[in-house]
C-alpha cells in the first residue's frame, strides 16, 4: 500500500471513530493524560489543517498559530471529517509529486511525513476508541506499515519526548505497536 493509501486509510478510521463520540464523552480522559477526548482530537484536527500548508511548501514559520485555537467548534465531528478530508486531498494530490517538506526539525521527503501523519492518526485513533469504550481493532495493513517504519524511529522518538518509554506488548502486531508507541495495550479509563 502506498503511503497516500495509508495515510487515507488511517483518517478515514480516525473520522469514523469520532464521529462515535457521544455528547457525554468529550471529556473523558484519554491515555494521553494530558488531554480529554476532546483535546485528543482537536490535537489530530490541528495536525490534518497543517497537512495542506505543510505538502505544498510552507514552513512553519510561514503557518505560524493560525491553527492553535479550539478547531473543533460546536460540532467536532463535522470539523473532523472536514480536516481529515481536506488533509487526505492534499496528501493525494502531492505525494506523486515526491516534494520535500519543511518540518521543525529540517526537510524531509513528503513520504516522510506522511507516514508521520499515518501513526499519529493510527495510535490517537486506538487512543480515542479505548477512551470512549469503543472497539479498538485497527486496521492490520496500517499497523504492519507502521511498525516497519517505526521501528528505524522510536528511540529518536523517544529522546524527543514525542512517546512515553516502551511498555509490555502483547504479543501480537497491535499490541507490540501500541507498546513501541508508550501505549498500555489494555488501557481503561
Amino acid at each position: 500500500m502506498d503511503v497516500a493509501a495509508l495515510h487515507r486509510t488511517a483518517v478515514e478510521a480516525f473520522v469514523r471513530r469520532v464521529a462515535e463520540v457521544g455528547p457525554e464523552q468529550w471529556h473523558q480522559p484519554t491515555p494521553c493524560t494530558d488531554w480529554d477526548v476532546r483535546a485528543l482530537v482537536n490535537h489530530v484536527v490541528n495536525e490534518e489543517r497543517w497537512t495542506r500548508q505543510i505538502v505544498d511548501g510552507r514552513t512553519i514559520e510561514e503557518v505560524g498559530s493560525a491553527f492553535d485555537d479550539d478547531l473543533l467548534g460546536d460540532d467536532p465531528s463535522a470539523a473532523a471529517a472536514d480536516a481529515g478530508a481536506e488533509a487526505s486531498e492534499a496528501v493525494d494530490q502531492r505525494v506523486p509529486e515526491g516534494p520535500v517538506v519543511h518540518l521543525s526539525f529540517g526537510d524531509v521527503p513528503i513520504e516522510e511525513y506522511v507516514m508521520q501523519l499515518t501513526a499519529d492518526h493510527l495510535i490517537h485513533g486506538w487512543d480515542l476508541a479505548a477512551a470512549i469504550g469503543m472497539d479498538r481493532t485497527l486496521d492490520p495493513g496500517v499497523v504492519d506499515a507502521v511498525s516497519s517504519w517505526f521501528t528505524e524511529r522510536e528511540e529518536l522518538y523517544r529522546g524527543a519526548g514525542i512517546i512515553g518509554d516502551r511498555t509490555e506488548g502483547g504479543g501480537d502486531p497491535q499490541s507490540d505497536l501500541l507498546a513501541a508507541f508508550g501505549r498500555h495495550p489494555a488501557w481503561t479509563a
